[in-house]
Formats: structure tokens, sequence, C-alpha cells
């Protein structure tokens, strides 16, 4: 079994529920105030350990309570946090997030996530990784360091795993050492979309240009509609699973860290992508059925209960 390697963000999220949206100078009142341990790459990385899989977070925390917070949240899912490098003179990352009725708007404040440089990083994956690893990142980072690592990662031989979160253009060089892209139908729209097209309508379509455009695997996450897949061998479609959602924030992230651990595992290649994508839906539902964001991924033995 491989080892899941992710490069990427450790944010504390600060959450807060409201009855609606507030406009441009309004005050209103919220409830449910949650501090809690998140960022899209932590996230990931408790997520592919929740699974089962061994994993090593590359990221950095400032100095401060926050940052020995993140750390200790990640150590205490089975994460190796030995790569996650503790920065003064710079804030760790926060997010903040509006909450509506279940459904979320998210702020961000990167502070050291975007500290660590290309080669520091390299060194890192010269030291650890192996070929056939997995390496699994966002774009929460610095996106050119993010860039060159991909492509990096991609000559030492591990399978690289994208998810471009907030979306930014990426070249067709660059998707050529993409092994899955992943991404929702907003981030459809920001990178192959024209104008306001809508994956919903023809989603058979949208996953296999995003296929097309050099990825060796593309899934699309389609919300309530669940989720495509697309590789040379041909199209999977997933559904999604009914629960009493009160929060979504880390459904996407939970997603993404099963599919890594699945393919650590070897168990992500042929026909095995449908059971993949299975087992990631009932772990991105789960995750919606507590608030917050590590703290509402499950374990593979809740998934498989459930």
């Amino acid at each position: 079994m491989g080892k899941v390697i992710v490069f990427g963000s450790l944010n504390m999220d600060i959450s807060i529920e409201v009855d609606k949206m507030p406009q441009q100078g309004e005050t209103m009142g919220g409830k449910n105030l949650v501090t809690s341990p998140g960022g899209k790459g932590a996230n990931q990385a408790v997520a592919a350990a929740r699974m089962g899989a061994d994993v090593h977070m590359i990221g950095a925390v400032g100095a401060d309570s926050f940052g020995q917070d993140l750390k200790q949240s990640l150590i205490g899912y089975g994460v190796n946090a030995e790569q996650v490098d503790e920065l003064s003179g710079v804030s760790t990352g926060v997010a903040v997030i509006v909450r509506v009725g279940g459904d979320n708007r998210i702020i961000l404040d990167h502070g050291a996530n975007h500290a660590r440089t290309v080669d520091d990083v390299k060194a890192v994956l010269d030291c650890i990784a192996e070929p056939g690893d997995v390496f699994l990142t966002q774009f929460e980072c610095e996106l050119s360091s993010t860039f060159e690592l991909i492509r990096y990662a991609h000559e030492l031989g591990l399978y690289t795993m994208v998810n471009p979160s907030p979306a930014a253009t990426m070249t067709i060089g660059l998707l050529a050492s993409v092994d899955l892209l992943c991404l929702n139908e907003i981030e459809f729209a920001d990178l192959f979309g024209e104008g306001k097209i809508s994956p919903l309508a023809e989603p058979e379509v949208a996953v296999q240009k995003v296929l097309a455009s050099g990825v060796a695997t593309a899934v699309l996450t389609l919300g309530s509609k669940g989720s495509i897949a697309a590789d040379a061998q041909g199209v999977y479609q997933q559904e999604c699973y009914r629960v009493d959602t009160v929060d979504t924030t880390c459904a996407g992230d939970t997603f993404m860290g099963t599919l890594a651990a699945f393919q650590a595992s070897g168990q992500l290649q042929g026909q095995d992508i449908k059971q993949a994508l299975d087992v990631a839906a009932k772990a991105a539902a789960l995750a919606t059925t507590k608030v917050g964001a590590q703290q509402s991924i499950p374990t593979y033995q809740q998934v498989v209960d459930f």
C-alpha cells in the first residue's frame, strides 16, 4: 500500500449560522458558533487517514495557538504532521464560514499557507516519496508553487490527484501531469465552460471535456445529483445518498480524501473506480450530517455501517 502525501492548506475554521445571507452594510444575529480545524489540504488528509491510508501532510501554520491546535488535530486523526512547519512572523490561515440553511459561504485569509517554497517541498518529496505514492493537492496554497509541485511529483512517479479549488487557470501542459482531476460544477464552469454553461444539463459531455484536456481520470461532482467520472475505460455515474444535511463545509474534501485513500490502496483502477465513487459518496453524505470540518469526517467503518 502506498502513502498519501498531501501538500495543502491548514486553516482554523470560524463558522456561524444565520437565517439569511446579510446584505451590504447589514448586521444580523447569528447562532451555533463553531471553531474547528479545517483547510482543504488538512481536511482531505484527515479524510484519507479516516479511510485507513498512511497520510503525510506538508504545509505550514503560524507559531500561534491556532497553529498548535491544527497540528494536534492532524496527529489525533492519525496524520503524520512532521512536515507541517510552525513559522514565526506569519499567522495561521483562517476561514470564516457563514452557514445558511445547510449551505455555506467561505472567506479565506491564507496566512502561512503561502509560506512554503517550491525547493523546500521538493526536498521533502525527495525524502519521503516513493513511486506509486499519491500526491494530493488543492489550490489554497501559492499557485505557481503548487503547479510546479504537481509537475515534479508526476516526474517522480507519484499518482497526482488535484482538486482545483478555488478554481484557477490550468495549462494543457499542467493538465498532462494530472492523473486524477476532481472538480465541482462551479470549478468546471471556470476552467472548462464557456460563459455560464451548466454541466448539469449534459454531465457526460462535461466530464468527457475534462478528460480530453489531458488528465488520465476526470471526476465531476454534481451536488445533489451525485458525481460522474471518466477514464480511458469508460464513464461511471454515482448517485448521491440522502441524509439530513446540516453543514456541507467538508463534503467535497471528504469525497476527495476518500478517493485518495482508495488509490493508495491500489483500488482506484479500472472497474474499481465504481466502488471508490460509491464509498466516497457515502462518506461525503455522512460528513454533511455534522457541523464543522474535520470533526464531521466519518471513519471507514462508519461508512460501511451506513
